[in-house]
This record gives C-alpha cells, structure tokens and sequence, in this order.
C-alpha cells in the first residue's frame, strides 16, 4: 500500500474531527487529483510514491498560480485561500532547495557537462541533468532561471 495516500486519509479523518476546513478540504483535493492521475490512460493504477510527488508538486504550482493571478486581479480573500491550501500541500512534499542549493547542482552540472561557454543552447543538456536531482523539491522555473543566469 502506498504510504503517503494512507497519511493523507489519516490526516483527512483528524483535520474532520479538529473541524480544520482549510485542511480537510485541501486534503480532500489532493486525493481526488491522486485518483483522477491513477485511472487516467488505458489502466487503472495505483500510483507509487515518487509519482504522487509529482500530482502534489503540480498542485502546489497551480495554487501559488491561483494566487498571484488573484493579486493581480486585485483578490487579496482569494489569493490568501490559494496560499493556505498551497501551504497544507507543502506539508506532504520535501523540503525545497534554497537558491544557493539550486545554483551549487547547476554549477555542478555545467561543470561536468562541459559547456561553460556554450550559451543558452546547452540549456537541455543541463536540465536533463539536474531536472531528476530536485525533482519535487525545487520549482523548475526557478531551475532553469539559475541555469539561464549561469550560461549566460
């Protein structure tokens, strides 16, 4: 059985008893988003880990999305929602890279890849290198700003 689906439904039935909405609620979605991705495609599957990760991680974007579009849209009530359920989602995914953190595995990568001096064409080479280290802990817009920044 898959660990992190069975701490979310223990997490469910207590953020129901202690009345919590915000995070019964968010829990609630993630679970109905972990379901919609295991009967997506041809067959049913129950997902692992590593791939709940990543349902998690694309909810998490699409709340700090929600969020800044409902700033922009002058929403302050809406955007705080967006941030709330973004934080209870954060709760269930690893800790995030600092900056510093990303920039030391891109330097790495630039490093043992070789392309120092290439430019923003060797931008694949360096992704497809560090894009497996930082999955679900690290946004990949702020990745590949870093490696934007140091190809020059």
């Amino acid at each position: 059985m898959n660990t992190l689906k069975d701490r979310l439904r223990t997490d469910l039935t207590a953020a129901i008893k202690a009345r919590d909405e915000v995070r019964s609620s968010t829990i609630r979605m993630i679970l109905t988003a972990v379901t919609n991705a295991e009967v997506a495609g041809k067959e049913a599957k129950e997902l692992t880990d590593d791939e709940m990760l990543s349902v998690l991680s694309t909810e998490a974007k699409k709340r700090r999305e929600a969020a800044v579009a409902f700033e922009e849209g002058n929403r302050p009530e809406m955007a705080a929602k967006e941030r709330a359920e973004s934080a209870v989602i954060a709760d269930y995914l690893p800790a995030q890279l600092s900056p510093e953190e990303i920039a030391d595995l891109v330097t790495k990568a630039v490093e043992q890849l070789g392309v120092a001096g290439e430019g923003p064409k060797a931008m694949g080479k360096v992704m497809g290198v560090v894009t497996p280290q930082v999955k679900g802990r690290a946004d990949g817009a702020a990745v590949a700003a870093e490696v934007r920044r140091q190809l020059g």
